[in-house]
């Protein structure tokens, strides 16, 4: 099967006509309305409501072809399942925002577009089910200005392990054994950092949106998290609270465990998929609790010392791909309280022996992220 990318972009191209947003006047190319053609033969993109003409369930010169209904409104069309001669088969999303759901029998793709700036997670659950694989050609449709700009695309492709054609592209189910082998080595530790409300937990959920298999570890009380606390966990009964760990368990996609612990040395030992661990300075709280740590005593500090060693270690020789959320606590005021400057430093310290064991640490501010290389 060859596909032919006539156009990449969004419903409306990117830039949009007229559009005066940021991300409209940053882009430097030009990408058409997303629209493919297979095989020289069926065309589909935004607008066509069947394959080339070819009606549901329909056979036209060997290629079969289903409309598919929408995950997000089981009554709308979400998008096309062509079968090819060859048996070659192919997924496409009707138009952007949709979410074709591939009935329950369906072997694996070969090659499937997703809109994966509408609904990342959705990659995730594909793999999940096995539809799509190490050897699918995963591909973003409807390239568009839901995303800052065309590099920051790339740089969520990258740990999507998705491809980003251009308009005039070809795509074709021929793998080299070295695009086989490009699935994501294991281990691989990310460490996000960021201050409150930065959105450093959108980012870190956002890296693992395409991961089959996910466990959320929430440090703190009620499965949230830090929740954008600075590391500290609200009281019991506290309604803003609740708010905040109901906001993060609704972001997160449904099929994703959740395991609330504060034996991060346990679980990064025992894990074999990914981590989404939320976050170090809950944990790190939670431990000087239970160390008696906030007053500074000497056997308090030592007892501290070996429970930080301990997740350090476990850390440095994981098996999973883990991404951990952690509050940058050495930008804002000095805090007034000794206990406050005692948590402040022993973060600082956390936070840099963390880093320096991971392949990828990165700052997000305003939504921003921003690597730290470490050369």
């Amino acid at each position: 099967m060859r596909v032919l990318v006539e156009g990449s972009g969004g419903a409306a191209g990117w830039p949009e006509p007229g559009c005066r947003c940021a991300s409209c006047l940053l882009q430097e190319g030009i990408r058409v309305r997303s629209t493919i053609l297979i095989d020289g033969l069926v065309r589909l993109g935004v607008g066509l409501a069947d394959g080339g003409g070819v009606a549901d369930g329909g056979v036209a010169d060997g290629y079969r072809v289903r409309r598919l209904a929408d995950a997000r409104d089981p009554s709308e069309f979400g998008g096309w399942d062509i079968t090819g001669p060859d048996g070659g088969r192919l997924l496409y999303p009707a138009r952007p925002g949709a979410v074709p759901v591939p009935a329950g029998e369906a072997s694996a793709y070969d090659i499937a577009f997703l809109d994966l700036l509408g609904e990342p997670a959705q990659l995730g659950l594909l793999r999940a089910r096995g539809l799509i694989t190490a050897d699918t050609v995963t591909a973003v449709a409807f390239a568009d200005h839901r995303v800052p700009s065309e590099g920051e695309l790339r740089r969520r492709c990258g740990f999507w392990r998705a491809e980003l054609p251009g308009d005039r592209d070809a795509v074709t189910t021929a793998r080299s054994a070295e695009k086989r082998s490009a699935a994501r080595r294991v281990p691989w530790r990310v460490l996000v950092l960021g201050g409150a409300r930065s959105g450093k937990s959108e980012q870190a959920e956002l890296r693992l949106a395409g991961e089959p298999d996910v466990t959320y570890v929430a440090t703190g009380p009620g499965g949230a998290g830090a929740a954008g606390s600075g590391g500290m966990a609200g009281e019991p009964g506290d309604r803003e609270w609740a708010a905040r760990v109901a906001a993060h368990r609704a972001r997160r996609p449904a099929w994703w465990r959740t395991a609330e612990t504060t034996d991060l040395a346990g679980m990064l030992a025992g894990a074999r998929g990914a981590l989404l661990i939320d976050g170090i300075g809950t944990w790190l709280a939670g431990a000087m609790d239970e160390c008696g740590a906030w007053d500074g005593s000497a056997d308090s500090a030592g007892q501290l010392a070996a429970r930080i060693a301990e997740l350090a270690g476990t850390w440095r020789q994981t098996e999973a791909y883990v991404v951990a959320v952690s509050d940058e606590a050495g930008l804002g005021v000095v805090p007034e309280t000794r206990a406050g400057r005692l948590f402040r430093d022993e973060l600082g310290r956390l936070n840099q022996m963390l880093a320096s064991e991971s392949e990828e640490a990165e700052l997000v501010v305003a939504g921003r992220a921003v690597p730290l290389t470490a050369g």
